[in-house]
């Protein structure tokens, strides 16, 4: 099959665009508290709005794709999120900026679900996990440049230099984090045009990947889809729960900085992220996965317990450092979840998707503790929930392949396994 490289192209630059956008949360946590003048209970639920979106629309979106193809649910997606975008620059007051992130993140969740069918149709299946890894690297490079585009595009915008002295006098004055929001509207209208003049042909799918809404929801009956569903949840819960704490923490602890020292910290963080994706690949044709799922469980929490105990020196490395650990914890569970099952492979991705929302709790439930009990070094501690039941999927996995690659479908399943009971 041939490859169709300007659809390529467009797939690799909508999961940077996903990333740049989802992971702004985090460096412009602090920003968002000042400006509200609220506590961390009720900024905890701006992360809410956004990735409550997610478990709202994975199942919807994947019908979306089957009855309008992936172009039209691109564009509807980027259309959102340019919708989102200028209202939360409009009208920057509490109940506005929630419906925002929530059209924003509804926007993420569609563009999950579209990409990917997409970028093994116009790539071709034999390169698909080549370019899964390029599309992860992707996200990873967005999300260590959306901290540092942050501060760049805060500084110009408060001196009145560049970009900034454009979008100065359309913001408050005590908003200035708003100019990112103005610059994901201007680069979602830029995916949309991009998106209308690229001609894209509609993956194909067979009878069994076509599934009603009705055989999708069969799925979350399954107690291993269930076990998995709360696996991703609790991988995202820890991922955003870490990333939109750190910044707040290291000033309220340490008293970094938040716009600049701290959001520098967040962008290292997901670098280490990205890094660690690569050494993953290496490390996965060589151990077990479950058993690198576990030890990689482990330093996590060795790295948070420094992060949060630990001097400022120390911390301005171990919270970068949970994220190269983290980095391999998201593919070892979906390879993992997907081998498990025999068919309804689709289905399950759709299971697994929703768990996303797992990142709207973290934030609430860590910012309702800090304020209840008056530390937030203390509240953060509850992390240690999700990265326990991480480390126990190792133990309680039982994938029908087992591979030592992040390419899900290099092995089949044997005869004998699909004669074998579930």
């Amino acid at each position: 099959m041939k490859t169709n490289i300007p659809v390529v192209v467009l797939v690799l630059a909508t999961f940077f665009m996903i990333s740049f956008i989802t992971n702004i949360l985090g460096p412009i946590f602090p920003a968002l508290i000042e400006s509200f003048d609220i506590g961390l209970t009720l900024a905890g639920f701006f992360p809410f709005a956004f990735f409550i979106a997610y478990g709202v629309m994975s199942i919807p979106a994947g019908l979306l794709v089957q009855s309008w193809g992936e172009k039209n649910v691109m564009l509807l997606a980027f259309l959102l999120a340019a919708l989102g975008a200028v209202a939360f620059v409009l009208l920057p007051v509490f109940a506005v900026a929630m419906t925002a992130l929530f059209l924003l993140g509804s926007a993420m969740a569609l563009l999950q679900v579209a990409v990917n069918p997409l970028l093994r149709e116009s790539g071709g299946s034999q390169h698909f996990a080549l370019l899964s890894v390029l599309a992860q690297l992707m996200f990873g490079g967005a999300a260590t440049l959306s901290p540092l585009v942050y501060s760049q595009l805060l500084e110009q915008t408060q001196t009145g230099q560049g970009v900034g002295a454009m979008i100065a006098p359309s913001i408050p004055a005590n908003m200035g984090w708003l100019s990112m929001y103005w610059l994901f509207a201007a680069l979602s209208v830029a995916m949309l045009v991009w998106i209308a003049l690229t001609p894209i042909k509609r993956a194909q799918r067979n009878t069994h990947e076509r599934l009603s809404a009705k055989q999708s929801l069969q799925y979350f009956k399954n107690p291993t889809a269930i076990k998995f569903f709360f696996a991703i949840a609790a991988y995202v819960a820890l991922e955003q729960g870490i990333a939109n704490s750190m910044s707040v923490f290291l000033q309220q602890q340490h008293g970094l900085e938040p716009n600049t020292e701290g959001a520098a910290v967040v962008s290292h963080f997901w670098l280490s992220l990205t890094l660690g994706c690569l050494l993953g690949l290496v490390l996965l044709k060589c151990v077990d996965a479950q058993k690198l799922l576990m030890f990689f469980s482990v330093a996590a929490a060795l790295c948070l317990v420094v992060a949060l105990f630990g001097s400022q020196s120390l911390a301005v490395l171990a919270f970068p450092a949970c994220g190269f650990f983290l980095s391999i914890m998201w593919s070892v569970i979906f390879s993992l979840a997907l081998n498990s099952f025999k068919a309804g492979h689709g289905a399950v991705a759709g299971i697994l998707c929703t768990g996303i929302i797992g990142g709207a709790v973290a934030s609430p439930i860590i910012g309702a503790i800090s304020q209840g009990i008056g530390s937030l070094q203390i509240a953060i501690l509850v992390l240690f929930v999700p990265l326990t039941y991480i480390f126990s999927v190792g133990i309680w996995a039982r994938p029908l392949v087992r591979n030592h690659t992040l390419n899900l479908f290099k092995k089949s399943v044997s005869n004998e396994e699909l004669k074998s009971p579930s």
